[in-house]
């Protein structure tokens, strides 16, 4: 008998841990194209309550079933709206031909514009706020600029470079103006692979892991178009035009923390910053100790916000 109590209260237990937040699918438009995501609200949350939101943004190249899921149900986990959504060209995003599997700063920050503004007019809504992981924290910072619909934001794991470590990152001004070169007749190519050296993550963990970021959601493309708007597109800039509460998590273990720095010493607003020891830049992005220690620190940082 005491077997079978313990056991119902270790199911118990389980049961409440692995609890799903609500999830509801959603749709707006960017530039005249519809855009899919996901909304993740609280497991208790109750119609008629506002509450504050987050848009979550994921890598280059990624969908929104990989990290930025992560990151949306642990901010519901600790009251928060959460959405994720497709980038146009990506997902289930697929109305935008120009867009497709496109890596564009320009046409990404317009997207992420569009989702705060959705999000804005949301019933269950109090305010908006931003978390861009890698790639997409350049995005996040420059749609924070653009919109005065997002109020703060959180950039985990940031990529953000600007020309010299560009040239550090993609073998010097020749191995740069070679990609650029290439982008004047755009191909669709694998992104990641573990057999065709020609991907442009070849051999490269997380996306090439099945248990990881390589899922069936995953479009696995790139179209080397991109290169030329990706390669001149200068994220350290937007620091000082950032006037907005914004907090930087990251690791000197974890991709160009050099670049953070640099953003980080040029914003002129009210910032902060957390450094975590020895975190990769991958497992950033979906394990479950380093998500949990970037959302904490991103919640903190929300609840500051007046």
């Amino acid at each position: 008998m005491k077997l079978q109590i313990l056991a119902c209260l270790f199911t118990a237990t389980i049961a409440a841990a692995t609890q799903a937040a609500q999830i509801q699918k959603v749709e707006f438009t960017s530039d005249g194209q519809k855009i899919i995501g996901q909304l993740y609200l609280p497991d208790n949350y109750k119609a008629g309550r506002k509450i504050p939101g987050v848009v979550v943004t994921g890598a280059w190249m990624t969908v929104k079933e990989q990290m930025p899921t992560n990151y949306a149900e642990t901010l519901a986990k600790k009251g928060y709206a959460a959405m994720t959504f497709d980038f146009r060209g990506w997902g289930e995003s697929k109305e935008g031909k120009l867009t497709q599997f496109m890596e564009s700063p320009t046409e990404k920050t317009k997207d992420i514009i569009a989702a705060a503004n959705y999000m804005s007019t949301r019933p269950e809504i109090s305010s908006v706020n931003g978390l861009g992981i890698c790639a997409s924290s350049g995005y996040m910072a420059k749609a924070a600029v653009d919109t005065p619909a997002i109020k703060s934001i959180a950039l985990v794991a940031p990529w953000l470079h600007d020309n010299q470590i560009v040239e550090q990152v993609y073998g010097g001004k020749e191995g740069v103006q070679k990609l650029i070169e290439a982008a004047k007749n755009p191909v669709v190519v694998t992104a990641a692979s573990t057999t065709d050296k020609s991907a442009i993550m070849f051999n490269i963990p997380y996306y090439t892991e099945t248990k990881r970021g390589m899922i069936p959601a995953w479009d696995n493309k790139f179209n080397t178009g991109s290169w030329t708007g990706w390669l001149t597109f200068d994220a350290i800039a937007i620091a000082k035009d950032l006037k907005k509460p914004t907090l930087i998590v990251h690791s000197d273990a974890a991709a160009i923390p050099q670049g953070a720095k640099a953003f980080y010493k040029e914003l002129p607003g009210k910032k902060n910053q957390v450094w975590l020891d020895k975190v990769s830049q991958f497992d950033f992005y979906d394990q479950p100790k380093n998500v949990s220690r970037a959302v904490t620190a991103a919640a903190k940082h929300f609840k500051a916000v007046k």
